[in-house]
């Protein structure tokens, strides 16, 4: 019966539902998309005005009429207060940074306040509820966000509100921005060791070759026999030997094909995991997905790049 009456309003005031839909930034908070109701105090508060009136009219004591009048007015003038702390306000634009699905992050809001403060202000989202004021200038007001998933994620409607100045009316806007972030896949905890290295490299690598020629210089009694360089030392008839230096990284591949007995979830998280570990070591890595090749390459475009391919892989029912 309830769904069946909210389903009616629905259709006879849209708009109760038309701020369900994502709108694009800027946004103005005008006069159509405020709303007032009175708070539990501020039923109360009338309560007592209206036995105050009602005591003042029964008694004719012109003093305690005129001391209700004056209360009602400052009521009144609360009203308007309140509604002028969010009439006009512009919400400009929403930035978040790099974030893992169901990690903490941080979204700024960036607003206008069209150079007057604006005390008294709140947002909610969720389970999230943050205080703030705003100055005569722009200033973005930072929200804690946990994203839902990996993907492209919209923050969703967030709730606008203030009882400024005296707590009488609880004033509130719904603001739905349209903007969506790309959130990367969660990290696995306890991820195994990165795996070994492969194609030409790894397989140096496995040889005990993890060095790379910096050039030539005359041989000393302690060098590996190995590094002495036998064309260039007939050449000029004394003892060469190649000067080396540590490989910066060596490569690795990171598979998903490899991933056997891990659902198609769980190899994202792990690849995800390896691909930050990685890049936190400056390994050179090459990334394989069903649908592609990343790398090898190594740095932080490199690991936004394949961080960017795992959060966007299909869902399970879509991989082949």
């Amino acid at each position: 019966m309830r769904s069946r009456l909210l389903a009616v309003a629905e259709r006879r005031l849209p708009a109760l539902t038309r701020l369900r839909l994502p709108e694009p930034v800027p946004l103005t908070l005008h006069r159509r998309r405020i709303y007032v109701l009175p708070t539990a105090f501020g039923l109360g508060f009338a309560v007592l005005l209206l036995v105050m009136l009602l005591g003042a009219l029964n008694y004719g004591n012109n003093p305690a009429l005129l001391l209700t009048c004056l209360i009602g007015g400052i009521v009144g003038a609360s009203l308007f207060a309140g509604f002028h702390a969010l009439h006009g306000l512009r919400l400009l634009q929403l930035h978040a940074p790099e974030m893992h699905a169901g990690a903490r992050a941080v979204l700024g809001l960036r607003f206008d306040p069209a150079a007057r403060s604006r005390p008294g202000l709140r947002l909610r989202h969720d389970n999230e509820e943050l205080g703030f004021a705003l100055p005569a200038v722009p200033t973005v007001v930072e929200l804690p966000w946990t994203a839902p998933g990996r993907g492209w994620q919209r923050c969703g409607r967030l709730r606008l509100w203030t009882e400024y100045p005296l707590g009488l009316f609880d004033i509130w806007s719904w603001v739905n921005p349209a903007p969506a972030f790309l959130v990367y896949p969660a990290l696995e905890a306890d991820a195994p060791p990165l795996p070994e290295g492969q194609g030409a490299i790894g397989e140096r690598a496995r040889h005990g070759d993890d060095e790379e020629l910096a050039g030539l210089r005359d041989y000393r009694s302690n060098d590996a026999r190995r590094l002495i360089a036998w064309k260039a030392s007939l050449r000029h008839d004394h003892l060469l030997v190649r000067e080396v230096e540590p490989r910066a990284g060596l490569a690795l591949t990171l598979d998903y094909d490899r991933l056997h007995g891990l659902g198609h979830e769980a190899r994202i998280r792990r690849l995800a995991a390896w691909v930050v570990a990685a890049d936190a070591q400056a390994a050179s890595y090459t990334l394989r997905l069903p649908d592609s090749c990343l790398g090898p390459a190594r740095g932080a475009e490199h690991r936004r790049e394949c961080l960017r391919a795992l959060a966007l892989l299909p869902a399970a029912e879509a991989v082949p």
